[in-house]
């Protein structure tokens, strides 16, 4: 381990979950920063520039400092359209049964930003998320279960949204829950960052 110190730019309890596997010390900062999509971006560029505007603007409070931070940004996309966190059942819902046999594809932005030399590394992850063709019972039941209502694409693989899908293509198991680790571990270690 070097003398740098890890912030992660999130306040989500899954991203800090999934950094706490790695057993290094962080802390947490929320980045203040308007999420919107511009007009005409692509999901993978929203992707992007959230993720670097998340680092950005907590790298800021620590300018010339031996800190690193730490961000990501998830954008789900269907056929095109975007899908993002439903808020509540029936947004859930509606989501649920767009995606029925169809397949989402999730796009998560990695960036970590150096504050000392103000350089930062950034990746994104893809990943394909195949659903099995719901009924409405079951997708009212697993709603009514798992509430994935603070999560895009209206479930949680983590839980039991696992039983929605057929299939998941990724290079990273840890990127649909937000945080692409094996992609971290690279990026800690070119900026000094010993992870074993």
């Amino acid at each position: 381990m070097t003398d740098f110190q890890l912030i992660l730019a999130s306040s989500s309890p899954y991203r800090k979950a999934l950094l706490s596997k790695l057993q290094l010390a962080f802390l947490c900062r929320s980045p203040d920063i308007d999420e919107k999509p511009l007009i005409n971006e692509l999901p993978e560029q929203i992707a992007k520039r959230l993720t670097i505007a998340k680092a950005a603007a907590v790298a800021k409070h620590y300018e010339g400092t031996c800190h690193l931070i730490i961000s990501s940004d998830q954008v789900a996309s269907l056929k095109d359209q975007l899908l993002g966190k439903p808020g509540n059942f029936q947004n859930a819902q509606q989501q649920l049964r767009a995606s029925s046999g169809n397949t989402v594809i999730f796009y998560t932005g990695l960036c970590v930003w150096n504050c000392k030399t103000n350089e930062h590394l950034y990746a994104t992850s893809q990943t394909k998320v195949i659903f099995k063709v719901l009924t409405d019972q079951a997708i009212n039941r697993y709603l009514q279960i798992d509430q994935p209502f603070d999560c895009a694409g209206s479930f949680k693989c983590e839980s039991l949204g696992i039983a929605l899908f057929s299939k998941l293509e990724t290079d990273d198991p840890n990127s649909l829950v937000g945080l692409p680790l094996i992609k971290l571990v690279n990026m800690l270690e070119r900026m000094g960052v010993k992870v074993l």
